[in-house]
């Protein structure tokens, strides 16, 4: 410690041998200092290398100036070990010749010489000074960053005569300098404003003083009056109501007033007695200028640290029957550029569909497992017990949760029941309320039940990529193996139509026929036996993985052999009546297909009585991941046993198509949200779309069109904010910004639950579900509003063809 030259040292017998130098025999605590050549502590280190007790110091030896080291015996152990080795001459030269002795030897030598210079007075030679060489320490950088120059270049002038008038005599003579320009140069003195300096902050000092104003004022003052109150009701007595009834004053106002009663009468039937004349008020003010409140309020928030951690929301859907309930999926999350390769990434999370209430918004009530994420589920028009669901790996699954449908419907009851004790909790003993507690906990801690899925596609004849998009089919008609839409009497809703990035859209025949009674019956009488419930897996064994699509469309032109990647599907006539009653039967009893056509079996009515339905619609708008809008048509005519399909392709986003939704209000109205833009297409108008936002500085990542107004919908975007665009207002920005999240916005949902409530939920890609409510004056519709947006549709398009015109 503070001699950074000695390296304590640990000498074994063995070194104490080779080197002499053992303890209490060669050194001693007196004698204790030992020279030891630099050559022979070399010849140990390479004899017994590592063994060698000076392995830990062999830098330090190859590195020493002098030919002999000096150890010391440490005999009061001082450094920490019995030796210690001194690593510099000078260190060595203290020890060996401490300072004391030194200063008295050379004390003694100056006494020597100085006798020697009193006996003889020598005068010793001159040595004549040596010159050294000048070693620079920095000074001339030190002068010449000192030393002034200009950085300015000068200004040079040149002053020349006419070549003529050289050699010419000078005569010299008074001028004015005005009058001849060549004799005269006038540099005007300007300011230079890189060495103006701009006040860009002043403190100053500013007093108010308030304004001292003097008034008198007179009031009316009123002397104090006594006055009563009537608290008892003054009736008239049985003799004088039997003489006011057969009086003739009576009967003189009956007959004046009646023919006016009759009138008001009138009036009430002919006119509305219960409109709001306070809403038409506010009405019109919004209308000539005003400011109503725009706003989206928050009513709920959802999120789940087990399943939806690290997770963004891909999807989210209401249940169409049941107040309250809202279901989600998620998937991992991935960067923006790898979004339409999902089912290329390894997921090691097990993936759920998560169903949500109003009135438990901590614990999750239902939960639909799937070993894979599911980038998008639908409930079944028909049957909302009944969800169909896209996986990231291409495949379609099925489930059925009608045997849960009664605790959906009982959440809210048992929610209530269990806060009705709440309102007596102030006079409640102790004891009731650690009673209600403890209830209250073990509710909200039971584990909601896990849903399996009961049937899923073949995976030969699934997508190939993730199913971006799933619907259900309209009720009232079916599709054919032949390319034709027929009628289903039945009205209930048994296809399903996918699309995926593979250049594909598939339609699916979902089975609903007929357990054979034996295979039933069977599986019953075992499991009753056994007292054990009836498994679903057990019954559809053979329906998983066997399940095919009934027709698929590649999405490719014909003469470029150009594929197109489909996202988002729109096709017309997609307006679900959803119905409650004569539900369709359960899926759990859903019988095994045919092997050679698994869906020949359809329990609807005969086919052979069937019409083909000619005036049906078969076209419908794709959306890219290369962000193009396709318009093409899926009855393909058929001729030679070779189909030819008619695409028409808009390319006005950049980026892949996050939505494509039709209007509810028109189903011509397509609206399509991708990259930085979004437009507004009409079914049959080839010139483009007839409203295209301009470029935003962010992503749009979501949209929905209002479900109560014609003119409404909204924008998700990739900073958290929600746009609210309203056409009744303005057509070229949003009406209102509202912040919603500080992630991206996932999905958009909106939710009519009455005629005064609606909701709007918003996920985003941290896993969170924003449940708002919609403000009134977003979700009442004002007069005239459909025929207003009409009109303007129809303008926008004939705009668009006399532009078409015009160019032409």
């Amino acid at each position: 410690i503070g001699h950074p030259e000695i390296f304590p040292l640990v000498f074994t017998s063995k070194t104490q041998e080779i080197f002499n130098c053992r303890v209490n025999e060669d050194v001693t605590e007196e004698n204790c200092f030992k020279l030891i050549k630099k050559e022979d502590i070399i010849q140990d280190l390479k004899s017994r290398a590592a063994i060698s007790d000076f392995h830990p110091v062999k830098k330090v030896v190859l590195e020493y100036p002098g030919e002999e080291l000096l150890v010391v015996f440490d005999a009061n152990f001082q450094y920490g070990q019995n030796f210690y080795l001194v690593a510099s001459e000078e260190a060595k030269q203290n020890l060996l010749e401490p300072p004391e002795t030194a200063k008295e030897k050379e004390g003694e030598i100056e006494e020597e010489k100085e006798e020697d210079r009193e006996e003889t007075l020598e005068v010793p030679p001159y040595k004549p000074p040596v010159s050294k060489p000048w070693v620079s320490l920095g000074s001339e950088k030190e002068v010449e960053e000192e030393s002034v120059k200009d950085t300015a270049t000068k200004v040079k002038y040149m002053i020349s005569r006419v070549r003529r008038k050289f050699g010419a005599p000078i005569t010299f003579s008074d001028t004015n300098a005005s009058h001849v320009k060549e004799n005269y140069i006038e540099c005007m003195s300007y300011q230079d404003k890189t060495f103006s300096n701009k006040i860009l902050q002043k403190d100053m000092s500013v007093q108010m003083v308030p304004k001292v104003r003097e008034a008198c004022t007179q009031t009316k003052w009123t002397y104090p009056k006594n006055t009563s109150t009537q608290y008892f009701p003054r009736e008239l007595s049985k003799e004088e109501k039997e003489e006011s009834l057969t009086s003739e004053k009576l009967k003189d106002f009956l007959t004046s007033v009646h023919l006016s009663m009759e009138i008001a009468l009138q009036q009430n039937e002919i006119m509305n007695a219960f409109f709001d004349d306070w809403k038409a008020l506010a009405e019109d003010e919004s209308s000539s200028g005003g400011k109503p409140d725009v706003s989206l309020k928050a009513y709920r928030s959802f999120t789940d640290l087990r399943y939806l951690k690290d997770r963004a929301i891909c999807c989210v859907c209401w249940h169409p029957t049941i107040y309250g309930i809202i279901a989600v999926s998620a998937r991992e999350q991935l960067p923006h550029e790898v979004q339409g390769n999902l089912s290329d990434k390894s997921l090691l999370h097990h993936s759920v569909i998560l169903f949500w209430s109003f009135f438990d918004p901590i614990n999750p009530q239902l939960i639909l497992e799937y070993p894979e994420d599911i980038y998008c589920f639908q409930f079944n028009p028909r049957d909302p017990n009944i969800i169909a669901g896209g996986s990231i790996n291409g495949q379609v699954v099925l489930w059925d949760i009608s045997q849960h449908e009664e605790k959906l419907q009982h959440e809210q009851n048992d929610v209530d029941e269990m806060q009705m004790p709440a309102v007596n909790m102030v006079n409640a003993s102790t004891l009731n309320i650690l009673q209600h507690s403890y209830v209250w906990a073990q509710h909200s801690s039971k584990e909601p039940p896990l849903v399996r899925y009961c049937a899923i596609s073949s995976v030969q004849y699934s997508h190939k990529k993730t199913v971006t998009d799933i619907n259900w089919l309209p009720g009232h008609f079916e599709d054919s193996q032949m390319d034709a839409a027929s009628e289903n009497r039945a009205e209930i809703c048994l296809q399903l139509l996918t699309c995926s990035p593979d250049c594909s859209v598939l339609f699916w025949d979902v089975p609903e026929a007929k357990l054979s009674e034996q295979l039933l019956s069977e599986k019953i009488k075992e499991k009753e036996t056994l007292n054990m419930p009836l498994d679903i897996s057990d019954i559809l064994k053979q329906l998983d993985f066997s399940w095919k699509p009934l027709i698929k469309i590649n999405l490719c032109e014909s003469d470029t052999s150009t594929e197109y990647g489909p996202i988002r599907i729109s096709l017309k006539n997609l307006h679900y009546q959803y119905k409650t009653s004569e539900k369709m039967r359960p899926l759990n009893i859903l019988g095994a297909p045919a092997k050679e056509s698994p869906y020949t079996e359809i329990g609807t009515s005969s086919s052979n009585n069937l019409k083909v339905l000619h005036n049906f619609s078969t076209n419908f708008f794709v959306g890219t991941e290369d962000g193009e809008i396709v318009y093409s048509d899926w009855k393909i005519d058929v001729i030679n046993d070779s189909a030819k399909q008619v695409c028409q392709k808009y390319t006005i986003h950049t980026e892949p198509i996050n939505i494509l939704q039709r209007s509810p209000f028109f189903e011509d109205i397509i609206l399509s949200v991708g990259g930085r833009n979004f437009a507004i297409w009409k079914e049959g108008i080839t010139n483009g779309p007839i409203l295209q936002s301009n470029c935003s500085a962010g992503r749009n990542t979501a949209g929905h069109w209002s479900l109560t107004r014609p003119g409404v919908f909204f924008i998700g975007r990739e900073d958290g904010n929600i746009e609210i665009w309203d056409l009744l207002k303005k057509t070229h920005e949003p009406s209102h910004f509202q912040s919603i999240s500080e992630s991206t916005i996932t999905f958009i949902s909106p939710w009519t639950a009455s005629a005064e409530k609606n909701f709007l939920a918003v996920s985003d890609d941290l896993g969170v579900l924003h449940v708002l409510e919609i403000c009134q004056t977003l979700s009442d519709p004002s007069e005239n509003e459909h025929a207003t947006i009409l009109d303007y549709f129809e303008r926008e398009v004939k705009y668009l063809k006399h532009c078409e015109q015009e160019f032409q």
